[in-house]
This record gives C-alpha cells, sequence and structure tokens, in this order.
C-alpha cells in the first residue's frame, strides 16, 4: 500500500492525475477503470488540461466505468454515462467505441451484468483502477454486507448511500433506489487500484477501511489485500491516520 499526502483537493486531484497519466504514457493502450462523483473532477480536468497541451493522447485508451444507475437513461444529466461525457470523453480525443459503462437501463439487468463482464475480460482486463469511497465505506455501488461480491451485479443503493447522492438531485425522491456496478472480485482484479478520498467526513471510514478488519460491512477494507494499491487523499482526510 502507497498513500500520497495532498494539501487540499487540488493537490490531491493533480497527484492522482500525475499517476494517471504515467499509466497511459507508459501504456497508450491501457484499459482504465473510471469513477463519477464528486471526487474524479478534479482529476479528469488536470487530465483535459495536458491532454490540451498536447501531453497526452487518449485515442488508444480503453475505459470501463464502475456502475451506473438502474432506471436513468443515458442522456440524462443524473446519469454516469452523462457524467463522464460532460467530465472527460468530449474533452479528449478518445475513441468512443474503446468506452464502456454499463447500461442502466437493459430490460435484461442480468443479461447486462453478463454481457459487462464479459466485454472487460474481451479488452484484457483492467490495467489500473480509480475509485472513490463512499461514506459507508462502499466502492463502487458495493454497499456493506455479508460477503464481498464478485462480478458485476444490481444491488440495492443503502439510505446512507442515497442520502449522500441526493445532492446531484432536486430531492431524495428522485435518486435511483439501485444500480448496477463492478463486483469486489471484479475491482480486485485491476492490476493497479488508484483511490481518492478528500475532506473531513471521509476520515474515520477511510481509517477504519485501511487499518481495519478485512470485513465485508467495510467494502473499502479489501483494498488492504491488493497488491498494488495506492492511496492519494487530503491533510483532512487522513486526519485519523498515522502517515
Amino acid at each position: 500500500m502507497k498513500i500520497y499526502r495532498a494539501h487540499n483537493y487540488q493537490d490531491m486531484s493533480r497527484k492522482a492525475a500525475n499517476i494517471l497519466s504515467a499509466q497511459i504514457i507508459i501504456k497508450p493502450d491501457c484499459v482504465l477503470g473510471l469513477a463519477t462523483g464528486s471526487s474524479p473532477i478534479g482529476i479528469y480536468d488536470q487530465l483535459v488540461e495536458w491532454y490540451k497541451k498536447d501531453d497526452l493522447d487518449f485515442s488508444r485508451v480503453k475505459t470501463v466505468n464502475l456502475d451506473e444507475y438502474v432506471g436513468i437513461d443515458e442522456d440524462n444529466p443524473q446519469s454516469y454515462h452523462y457524467f463522464m461525457k460532460q467530465n472527460l470523453f468530449s474533452r479528449v480525443n478518445i475513441d468512443m467505441k474503446n468506452v464502456h459503462i454499463p447500461e442502466g437501463t437493459n430490460p435484461d439487468m442480468e443479461g447486462e451484468c453478463l454481457s459487462y463482464e464479459r466485454a472487460i475480460e474481451s479488452i484484457g482486463g483492467i490495467d489500473m483502477q480509480l475509485l472513490g469511497l463512499g461514506p459507508n465505506g462502499h466502492i463502487g455501488f458495493n454497499e456493506p454486507g455479508e460477503c464481498f461480491t464478485r462480478k458485476t451485479h444490481i444491488v440495492d443503493l443503502a439510505e446512507s448511500t442515497i442520502e449522500a447522492n441526493k445532492r446531484f438531485f432536486e430531492d431524495a425522491s428522485q435518486v435511483p433506489r439501485q444500480a448496477i456496478t463492478m463486483g469486489i472480485g471484479t475491482i480486485m482484479k485491476a492490476k493497479k487500484i488508484l483511490m481518492v478520498v478528500d475532506g473531513e467526513k471521509k476520515a474515520k471510514v477511510l481509517k477504519e477501511a485501511l487499518t481495519g478488519e478485512v470485513t465485508p460491512k467495510v467494502p473499502a477494507s479489501i483494498l488492504q489485500l491488493h497488491p498494488d494499491f495506492t492511496l492519494v487523499a487530503d491533510d483532512e482526510a487522513l486526519k485519523y491516520m498515522n502517515v
């Protein structure tokens, strides 16, 4: 486990973007696992800035996203398809044929889960997976439970997750109650994992995840077992960590 301390969100974003950009430069046709939410926005902005300076080329990069809401069309501004287009894909020279995001409106959701797993395998697996950390320790939309889920699956969102995500909607009633997400097993197959965490509100769960018992009740705790895991977090998020 490698831990890099950042002074603030901007510093965290730049440090994490440096790690992702190095992966692209070293392997121009790499497979990046991407995340959504507020944490990675600064990272994507930094990658776009470097792209505009001709320091990065996305033309051969392939991407797979962690998750998508169930029941929201990809053109909906609250969908993760829309988020990725707005924050990254429409701003760089990525080939949209190389972009993979779960389809949340597929009438056969079980078939969609299987298809997504096959898609990841068909492009050679994930070289580097970007993660955020949920307020209850979830990664992707893998909520606390009795076991670690292996593959892409449908999940009922915890109330704490719905509460955390309602800021993106007009009110909590509009937040979807289900999502399709990569499983813990799929995430752990990534050759490298990069997690970004910012803010004091994540400090306690971050410490629990990385120094406590490995348990599905804190899904992110499984990252302690990954052979190439890197954390970039700001001072506030690391306030309970002795690093």
